[in-house]
This record gives structure tokens, C-alpha cells and sequence, in this order.
């Protein structure tokens, strides 16, 4: 199990910010995400799993010489919110087909809610992967993410000071940070 220690940011411009990155970074690829929230129907037989449900994502990714990557990923994550950084508790796996994980699932007794879209640019900074993405409903964002072994305080710490400094590096104010998850952003889109 690893731990994400995340921001994310809205983006006015992110042809400019494209720009600044690729200028800070050596290794780029290109990413469309698919992703499907399932949930155990009520009173159902789905026991006991994370509000955030289990995600299944179709992802494809381009690296820079145009090799193409496709993978089905499926991930649950205990989810937390410490001072404007999400620190996630997340276990996952991959799946070679992903219509029989989900025919598993309906049979388990969880059925599909919100779905997300997603694509951009990812960038791998000092061990800090930077997602440039559009998401459809919402918009332009950043993403910050470091993966780490424990979430004790310090390494929390230490990890959101980390991602802060990019952050600023990369121009973009702390009143642009978004501390709601996707899933609740797009739950209140009509």
C-alpha cells in the first residue's frame, strides 16, 4: 500500500503552463483516463469499502517516442483532506479485462455512479508526478502527487512543502488549490 500525498489547482492558462513545464522537466507523456466510481447497491451485499467506492480506469498513455500504453487499473482508497493536501490511503491493481471486473462487481452487488474523463500531459519533477489535465465538466487543473511509505506527520509535512514550492515555482497561487474531490465537483454538475 502506498500513500498519495496530492494537491490539485485550477488552471487559467494551461498552454502557458504546458510551456513552463516541459521546460522543467525531462520525461513528458500524453494521457487519456476513463474512469467509473462503483459503489455496493444499498442495502446490498457489497460489505464494507471506502465512500469513495472502487474506481476502474481505462488509461492510455503516449510517451515521447509515441509509444502507446493501455492498461485497466482498479483502485480503492481511504481519503483524507490535511490542510488543503489529500492524503490517501490507496490500494490498487491492474486488470486485463476490464468489462468482466465489472460484471464481478455487479454480481457482488455494486453498481456504477460517477464517471470522470480526463487527459493532459504528466511530467515526472524530483519524484513529483505533475498532471496538466482538462476535466470534462470542470475544467483545467494541476495535479501535485508524491508517493510515500507512511503518512506519519512529518512526512506529511515535509511532502506538502514539497508540493507547495512547485506550486509556487510554477506560478500558481494558493487560492487556486481545490480541496473538494473530483467526484463531488461532478456531482453537482447538472
Amino acid at each position: 500500500m502506498s500513500i498519495e500525498i496530492e494537491l490539485k489547482a485550477w488552471v487559467a492558462d494551461p498552454e502557458a503552463l504546458r510551456t513552463a513545464l516541459t521546460g522543467l522537466s525531462l520525461v513528458s507523456r500524453a494521457f487519456e483516463k476513463e474512469d467509473a466510481y462503483w459503489h455496493p447497491v444499498p442495502g446490498g451485499p457489497g460489505g464494507s469499502f471506502p465512500p469513495s467506492g472502487i474506481r476502474i480506469r481505462k488509461e492510455t498513455s503516449t510517451d515521447a517516442q509515441g509509444r502507446i500504453t493501455r492498461q485497466v487499473l482498479i483502485t480503492y482508497k481511504t481519503k483524507e483532506i490535511r490542510e488543503g493536501i489529500e492524503v490517501n490511503h490507496e490500494r490498487e491493481f491492474s486488470v486485463s479485462e476490464g468489462p468482466l471486473f465489472e460484471d464481478l462487481l455487479s454480481r457482488f452487488g455494486f453498481e456504477p455512479g460517477i464517471r470522470k474523463h480526463k487527459q493532459g500531459w504528466a511530467w515526472d519533477y524530483e519524484g513529483i508526478t505533475v498532471e496538466l489535465a482538462q476535466v470534462s465538466g470542470l475544467g483545467w487543473f494541476v495535479e501535485l502527487e508524491l508517493l510515500e511509505d507512511t503518512d506519519r506527520p512529518e512526512t506529511v509535512a515535509a511532502a506538502r512543502t514539497r508540493l507547495l514550492d512547485l506550486l509556487r515555482r510554477l506560478g500558481i497561487d494558493r487560492d487556486k488549490i481545490e480541496t473538494r474531490y473530483y467526484t463531488d465537483l461532478l456531482a453537482r454538475l447538472p
